[in-house]
């Protein structure tokens, strides 16, 4: 037994949200704030689920940077691990309100500033999974730092996670993106992606075949290729074996957070030793269960949900 099962770590930055619906941020007067940061939702959510967490991201030294902390608190996360920089101020995402993509701009500051330090090889060696996203990696000296401790992890028996959310807009190099996430995922890779993810990375639409071919040629152990309403496919044991899951028919009210919430179920079963097909099953459920609610995940939720039929 490890002391986290998950040590999530990459971007913890402030949302702000349109608060009514409009075509961009030039149309949106009024914003929102709220807590943000894939990583940091990934450990909420598996929080909810009763897991011991860590998150390791750094905040700047300023009000937005105690509200972030005061937020992931709630959750149950452990957050002294979260840095804190002097001299950059805590990273800020505008985002309008829109029923189609949103417009947004994202300014990097405080987010990018991991360290070495901050990532211990003893914190690696009490923890069963190390995680972390494609809008951590986009940007040095987060990107240099994370790719480090992503093989130290590895050799000290902690399994190494990404949400390959790859964007244009946070990452415009995509040549310098393949060679990163090729590194990371070289770890003995867990890789979740979804298909539009893909088509962002590759600059196009490619074939299933393509995507989990080239990301266990990157070393992958294991890729989850998640594709909306026709579920998902799991290829691992490097590519030796595959499975197709299907997913139940919903009436979705809020989207919003359906991938982390997947992921979380997906690694709270793994940390548990259950096959590839009943991780992709728990992740659907939860996945489920966010894409009825609005808003985030209850507080607490029952790990039993998981395993349902």
């Amino acid at each position: 037994m490890k002391k986290y099962v998950l040590l999530s770590v990459g971007e913890l930055l402030v949302d702000l949200i349109g608060t009514e619906l409009a075509s961009s941020i030039l149309e949106t007067p009024v914003f929102e704030r709220f807590q943000g940061g894939s990583p940091a939702n990934m450990a909420a959510n598996m929080a909810r689920l009763g897991q011991p967490v860590a998150l390791i991201s750094c905040i700047g030294n300023d009000n937005l940077g105690v509200f972030l902390r005061e937020e992931v608190a709630k959750t149950g996360i452990d957050t002294q691990h979260i840095a804190v920089d002097p001299l950059q101020p805590t990273s800020i995402v505008v985002v309008s309100r829109t029923k189609g993509t949103p417009d947004f701009i994202a300014y990097r500051t405080a987010d990018r500033m991991l360290q070495p330090q901050h990532i211990s090889d003893e914190l690696l060696s009490e923890s069963a999974v190390f995680h972390t996203t494609c809008f951590a990696l986009s940007q040095e000296p987060a990107q240099s730092t994370i790719v480090d401790a992503a093989k130290r992890a590895n050799a000290l028996g902690c399994r190494v996670s990404i949400d390959c959310n790859y964007a244009p807009q946070i990452w415009p190099d995509r040549e310098q993106a393949w060679k990163v996430i090729s590194a990371y995922c070289g770890q003995d890779g867990l890789v979740k992606l979804s298909e539009d993810d893909a088509e962002r990375l590759y600059g196009k639409k490619v074939t299933e075949e393509q995507i989990l071919e080239d990301f266990h040629a990157m070393g992958a152990d294991l890729i989850c290729l998640t594709k909306g309403g026709d579920g998902s496919v799991i290829s691992y044991n490097k590519g030796k074996d595959k499975i197709t899951v299907g997913v139940k028919p919903i009436e979705v009210i809020d989207a919003t957070g359906a991938g982390d919430a997947y992921w979380a179920g997906f690694l709270t079963a793994f940390s548990e030793g259950k096959t590839p097909e009943v991780c992709s099953q728990a992740g659907a459920n939860l996945a489920t269960l966010k894409l009825v609610t609005k808003g985030p995940l209850p507080a607490k939720v029952d790990k039993a949900l998981l395993y349902i039929d």
